[in-house]
């Protein structure tokens, strides 16, 4: 019988040890959740917020204990994870406040004495989640599928299976019947069976883009909804009449948060070469004032990568893009997960920092002759998650935004997600949408009702 080890990132002591579900534990956990899908379409809106709230404020309450099994499990740093679950119980709290209108029936004028749109759970959806942001990338599919109706069943990534555990907990001691948000410990190569069951009406994903092709691949065989958040290589795009202070550090936060592994890092940095020098200079004095190490001190800045594997092929790509002509800046140390905050210069199209995708703690600098090389080297990638451009000219940036091919474009900020905006990415970055109303909408059944 197969187990799954949770590995401390920064220490490599091994954490706990987990067994695999059998198929007899995965056939009671899906009736489980068919019944308590069942129920809970039959459980008044206002009883689901009601607990949702309840889960929200054991979050708040309890963010120091979820924080602590982030950084163990994963490595990042204990202020960051305490964020991450904050934003869980905020996000949660603002589909409280505005599942109601979500939800209601949208009337559309026809020849009909009334037609209208209602919007109606469907079932268990099936989530096959990452470990970069192992609460947050669970509650952001959670929340609004839950609150319409539809149970939930968590395939987590098997590094963190102590933070999926945890986060089912936490929904029955908010009050949430059984079954209606369960975790399922099995390895990928056991998913299809979960996907073919048709208690299942839905697979959301978030992950890399070989996970996704298989994933869809899967689930168009046996005709299942999907919605895949994969893969991303943003450009960060800095023009010449930008805030070079204000783009400088946010441009590091963007990059250096979570040790670099978003999906939504700005993992290049596209800038006119009439101020790339300057812009390098203020990066490199921000990234060399960086502490890397202890995720669990307050002092840290950024924490191990986690898992050594990770940063060893991030080491290959650095020194392939060295090889291929790209300057070292500053950083390039690694000791096992612990992968200092690098950067490098003269990075072109054709290079391995241009051309892959770099999860984690590199950023690159790319010099773009004006505007348009700026955007055609932005759009030079398979994908197109997130994207941000500094100016201090909103209506020139509001023009550019339009030419660039992604999911989000963010003017002057940092790209991240926000349960309000739908977000979501295009070409290889995947499809669908996750939050706010669009995101809401992606596992419910759109029925026309028409009354002659």
């Amino acid at each position: 019988m197969s187990t799954f080890k949770s590995i401390n990132p920064y220490t490599q002591e091994t954490i706990a040890e987990y067994t695999a579900h059998t198929p007899s534990e995965l056939e009671q956990r899906l009736a489980k959740g068919h019944q308590a899908h069942r129920a809970l379409k039959q459980t008044s809106l206002e009883q689901r917020c009601k607990w949702m709230q309840q889960l929200a404020d054991l979050l708040k309450e309890k963010a120091d204990e979820h924080a602590a099994i982030i950084t163990g499990e994963m490595g990042k740093t204990l202020k960051e994870a305490k964020a991450e679950v904050l934003k869980c119980a905020t996000s949660a709290e603002y589909y409280v406040e505005h599942i109601s209108s979500m939800l209601a029936p949208k009337v559309i004028p026809s020849d009909a004495q009334q037609s209208y749109i209602s919007y109606e759970a469907k079932g268990i959806i099936l989530a096959i989640m990452p470990w970069n942001f192992p609460y947050w990338q669970v509650f952001r599919f959670a929340i609004p599928n839950i609150l319409a109706g539809n149970a939930g069943i968590l395939k987590h990534a098997s590094n963190v299976s102590g933070c999926a555990l945890a986060m089912e907990r936490a929904f029955l001691e908010a009050g949430f019947p059984e079954g209606v948000f369960q975790t399922v410990l099995v390895n990928s190569k056991h998913i299809e069976p979960l996907i073919a069951d048709h208690r299942v009406q839905g697979v959301t994903l978030t992950g890399s883009t070989a996970a996704g092709m298989s994933v869809a691949g899967l689930a168009g065989k046996y005709i299942k909804k999907t919605v895949l958040e994969l893969g991303g290589s943003d450009p960060f795009i800095v023009l010449k009449d930008a805030n070079l202070e204000e783009a400088a550090r946010t441009a590091v936060k963007a990059r250096f948060q979570n040790a670099g592994q978003s999906c939504i890092a700005a993992k290049r940095w596209i800038v006119d070469q009439a101020i790339a020098d300057e812009f390098t200079e203020r990066v490199t004095t921000l990234i060399q004032q960086m502490s890397q190490g202890d995720p669990n001190l307050q002092t840290t800045d950024m924490g191990p990568m986690a898992r050594p594997d990770l940063a060893t092929e991030l080491g290959h790509q650095l020194h392939q893009s060295i090889e291929q002509g790209a300057k070292l800046i500053t950083g390039g140390q690694r000791s096992g997960a612990n992968f200092a905050p690098t950067l490098l210069s003269g990075v072109q199209p054709g290079m391995t920092a241009f051309d892959e995708e770099t999860f984690g703690p590199l950023a690159v600098i790319i010099n773009a002759e004006n505007e348009q090389h700026a955007i055609a080297l932005a759009n030079q990638t398979p994908y197109g998650l997130g994207s941000s451009i500094w100016t201090s000219d909103p209506d020139k940036a509001r023009k550019l935004a339009t030419q660039i091919e992604s999911g989000n474009v963010f003017i002057n900020a940092m790209v991240r997600s926000d349960a309000r905006l739908p977000f979501g990415g295009v070409k290889q970055s995947g499809y669908g949408r996750e939050l706010s109303l669009e995101g809401t909408h992606e596992f419910l059944n759109v029925k026309t009702v028409y009354i002659a």
